[in-house]
């Protein structure tokens, strides 16, 4: 039986996801503040549903109540594609899906690679299942994105793909103790068996001489992806992908730190306050006029 998700007093579906985003804390509102007021409220909207169903991960501890609350969800979306969404998030996705015709397909992967970490097949994945799992958990959100944003090049798909794996291949990196402290290890078998780490527990591992070498190539292949992204975006499109760029600007920053740091990634050194998100905002905004 699917489980039926809490009810919700808030019946507003704009206040709603504005309120989760806010809620949030993430960095991810400020870079929409470009956008016209249609797209920003379509972006919050996609930003609760990932918002919402990733807690579902992240803070039910029985994976087979877990596995329910992604059913119900599974279940909305079919809902939201019926036209009938009755749970606040949804109701706000369909004035975009109806709209701009937003693939399903995008939404339902984003809730496969939740449930990859519900599995437990994160946990020291193979390099296949990572770039699996990137792509379900950013590159499908990236290609929702830029659905929404509005794009005449062929290659924004590709340039929405790219960036995500980027964003997400960051992200693995920067949490990498926080993640290591609730039992997951992103980090990929094949990097941790070459560095003599593949049977470390999490805090014998974060411990490790040769943990910054695995986050070193890590960082590589992040840098590709940021690469490839670039080469895909053409200039007649930087304006349309301007959010996108924006955030961009906050995700390399991030990894230019960890870096720097020697890839020890403990330290306060690799983090970014407000102010320095907001400067960098700034001047990746000043670049996209």
């Amino acid at each position: 039986m699917v489980a039926a998700l809490e009810p919700r007093t808030d019946d507003d579906p704009k206040r709603y996801v504005a309120k989760v985003v806010r809620a949030s804390g993430s960095s991810f509102a400020r870079p929409m503040l470009v956008l016209p007021r249609a797209k920003r409220e379509s972006m919050l909207a996609l930003y609760a549903f990932c918002r919402e169903t990733d807690d579902v991960v992240d803070e039910i501890e029985d994976p087979e109540e877990a596995l329910r609350q992604l059913d119900a969800w599974r279940a909305e979306l079919d809902a939201l594609y019926r036209g009938v969404p009755s749970h606040p998030v949804t109701r706000a996705l369909a004035g975009p899906v109806a709209a701009l015709d937003l693939p399903k397909r995008y939404f339902t992967e984003i809730l496969n690679g939740f449930d990859m970490d519900r599995s437990g097949a994160m946990c020291r994945p193979d390099m296949e299942t990572l770039e699996r799992y990137c792509f379900c958990v950013a590159g499908c959100v990236g290609l929702i994105s830029v659905e929404i944003f509005g794009y005449q090049d062929r290659r924004i798909p590709e340039f929405a793909e790219q960036l995500g794996h980027a964003f997400q291949l960051t992200n693995i990196l920067r949490d990498i103790e926080e993640d290591a402290r609730r039992g997951r290890i992103y980090l990929p078998i094949e990097l941790l068996q070459r560095h003599g780490l593949a049977e470390l527990p999490p805090e014998e591992l974060l411990a490790a001489a040769a943990l910054p070498e695995v986050c070193a190539e890590l960082g590589a292949l992040a840098r590709r992806r940021f690469a490839a992204a670039a080469t895909a975006l053409a200039p007649s499109e930087i304006r349309s992908m301007r959010p996108a760029l924006l955030m961009r600007a906050i995700y390399e920053t991030y990894l230019d730190r960890m870096e720097a740091s020697g890839w020890r990634l403990s330290g306060d050194e690799v983090r970014l306050g407000r102010a320095s998100k907001l400067w960098l905002l700034l001047r990746a905004f000043i670049t996209t006029i």
